[in-house]
């Protein structure tokens, strides 16, 4: 290894550690960041060899972050933190007349709630560049406002203590069901939510476990049969009568019409919200953005 005078670090490759400790893996680290696991690799290696020291110990189960290493990546947050809050500064003194905002969503928010109030806030403020990040579930969104790489979160509660949020709108969770289906009673029953095999999102997803946990409040045990991560993909499978599925409406959306689709047999919702870090030091694109979310969520009427 290189040990006799230290390159200039890339802020490339401090954000490519960061992904890989925080993934445990190049390959996952390299989708997060959108380039080819040889880029990450690359990344690494050089890094390596211009501090002249190992970061990452390589295995078959993973990449894990050597005592070392532990130290850099917390520096390189720091790092990263630190150059967020500069491009924050001048965007601070730039007003409305420039910069950037960045907004951080789970998916179906990102889909189904941000184009109408974007497509505002660019008429309004063209000079404005705006970055979205899509995730799967929350935790992802909450972490970008927590380490600065997003200004705006749009999640659903409950949320950390650190974060400062607002209601935006309530979203049902319905029960998707084959287009052979045919209610017996007059109401959905739970008998009825049990019979076909039950299609969900993989262990450990928020809206999933909410759905677990109220159903066992009533003394209704769940046991997916299929675990499928894309929204779509469960739909369109409940749509071939291959089972059925307890989805929050937004991310069900759009439904084919021969899908049948009712409220549980005790109604339950997600609130989704929107999220800010208590302390943080918002740019006045940030609170405009927020301004024109908060006048669309009562004009839409969707906050009960």
């Amino acid at each position: 290894m290189n040990d006799h005078r230290l390159n200039p670090l890339k802020l490339s490759q401090l954000q490519v550690l960061i992904a890989v400790a925080d993934s445990g893996s190049f390959s996952e680290a390299a989708l997060r960041l959108q380039v080819s696991q040889s880029a990450v690799s690359y990344a690494i290696a050089t890094l390596e060899d211009d501090l002249g020291v190992v970061l990452l110990s390589r295995g078959r189960y993973g990449a894990h972050v050597t005592p070392v290493g532990q130290q850099v990546v917390e520096r390189a947050r720091q790092v990263m933190y630190l150059m967020n809050d500069i491009v924050n500064q001048a965007n601070l003194a730039k007003g409305l007349d420039g910069g950037q905002l960045r907004i951080s969503a789970f998916r179906s928010a990102a889909t189904h709630i941000l184009p109408d109030v974007i497509a505002q806030f660019c008429q309004r403020y063209p000079a404005i560049a705006i970055r979205i990040a899509e995730y799967d579930d929350r935790p992802d969104v909450e972490t970008d406002l927590r380490q600065g790489r997003a200004d705006i979160g749009i999640t659903y509660l409950p949320t950390g203590s650190e974060f400062e949020t607002w209601e935006l709108m309530r979203d049902e969770f319905v029960v998707l069901l084959p287009p052979g289906f045919e209610l017996t009673n007059r109401r959905l029953d739970w008998s009825d939510v049990t019979r076909y095999p039950l299609i969900m999102a993989p262990d450990g997803d928020g809206c999933d476990a909410m759905v677990y946990a109220h159903c066992a409040h009533h003394g209704i045990s769940l046991e997916a049969t299929y675990k499928i991560r894309s929204d779509a993909t469960i739909v369109n499978m409940v749509a071939r009568g291959i089972g059925a599925a307890i989805s929050p409406r937004l991310a069900a959306e759009p439904i084919p019409a021969d899908v049948k689709v009712y409220s549980l047999p005790v109604p339950l919702s997600r609130m989704i919200s929107v999220a800010t870090l208590s302390d943080a030091l918002l740019t006045p694109a940030a609170y405009a953005f927020l301004d024109l979310l908060k006048h669309h969520r009562q004009y839409e009427g969707i906050a009960g």
